[in-house]
């Protein structure tokens, strides 16, 4: 496994981060304890999660077996960077969610309690709340800091523009704001190209991509198939928007011989700006085999037929649309 600084902190964290949004769901507890546990002996010390995931308010269901299998100890807690969210909603009444100081706080408790640790290494934002100003946010962050309950502080779906607010509000504090920032970033999603990456690279801000394979359209996605992700209808539909362009990669895959969704998450780890893309593995084949793409160099010929076929926004802002 090879690591890497998160952002411009001296944290160091995996080249791939667990996610953690099927245990629960899509996973049972037993088998989610088996995959953290294998991860740790592939090297894979980033876990991610969120409050909100296991999908039933105010639960937070995939924290709990997070925390019951660090309870277990054997320097469970010590080996992993643990990450998880706030914003979303955790019950009926006001105040619980988004990022007022008092849901942040009570939040932030919540998950230490669920989790089952005294302190959170990364604690990031799951939505920019446009309502909330950012003295009150970063005023909240820093009380949590100066607990010790959070470490650093990480942002997710942010534009770059919500970026530069963040960092020069925490700069004006002296306080060390942001250090990563979770974006949807693939091949064939690759908006944030335009400000959100310059944003991160000008500011020392991590990225760390979720669905890398965009929900299963970058892993074979032409393959008929009557069960699992790959049959979904949505996915089918996205499947006959972008056929022809789905075409042409899984026959430069063929070339390469390689399975698709390794392909897809080695382009993204071939990205200067990308720390480490967020792996959501139903199962333990699953994880074993998106652990193949570390091993995957792409050619610059490659990397180039790649960008032909899904071409992105044409680079970063304003360039991209202006002289």
């Amino acid at each position: 496994m090879n690591y890497v600084h998160l952002g411009r902190s001296g944290l160091i964290v995996s080249r791939l981060c667990l996610g953690t949004m099927n245990f629960g769901p899509e996973t049972t507890e037993a088998d989610s304890w088996i995959i953290m546990d294998h991860a740790l002996e592939l090297g894979i010390n980033f876990f991610d999660t969120a409050d909100v995931y296991g999908w039933e308010v105010g639960e937070g269901i995939t924290e709990q077996i997070i925390g019951r299998w660090l309870a277990q100890g054997g320097g469970r807690r010590e080996k992993v960077v643990l990450a998880t969210k706030v914003f979303g909603r955790m019950g009926d009444w006001p105040n619980q969610s988004r990022l007022s100081a008092l849901h942040i706080k009570r939040a932030c408790e919540a998950s230490l309690r669920r989790l089952q640790t005294d302190y959170l290494d990364l604690y990031q934002m799951h939505h920019v709340d446009r309502h909330t100003p950012w003295e009150e946010i970063w005023q909240a962050m820093e009380q949590l800091s100066r607990e010790g309950k959070v470490l650093y502080v990480g942002s997710s779906n942010f534009a770059g523009w919500h970026l530069a607010q963040a960092q020069e509000m925490a700069k004006h504090r002296n306080f060390l704001g942001l250090v990563s920032e979770q974006s949807l970033y693939n091949l064939n999603d690759r908006m944030i190209e335009l400000e959100v990456i310059p944003a991160c690279e000008a500011y020392g801000i991590g990225l760390i991509p979720w669905s890398p394979v965009a929900r299963g359209l970058l892993a074979g996605a032409l393959e008929p198939a009557v069960s699992g992700r790959r049959a979904d209808e949505d996915l089918r539909k996205s499947v006959e928007k972008y056929w022809p362009r789905l075409e042409a990669y899984e026959q430069l895959c063929r070339e390469l011989g390689k399975e698709p969704a390794h392909v897809a998450m080695a382009w993204l780890l071939h990205q200067p700006a990308v720390t480490s893309p967020i792996i959501g593995p139903r199962t333990l084949d699953q994880l074993n085999g998106t652990t193949r793409a570390l091993e995957l160099s792409l050619s610059s010929e490659t990397l180039k037929r790649l960008d032909e076929i899904f071409p992105g926004p044409g680079g970063h802002a304003p360039e991209a649309y202006a002289w």
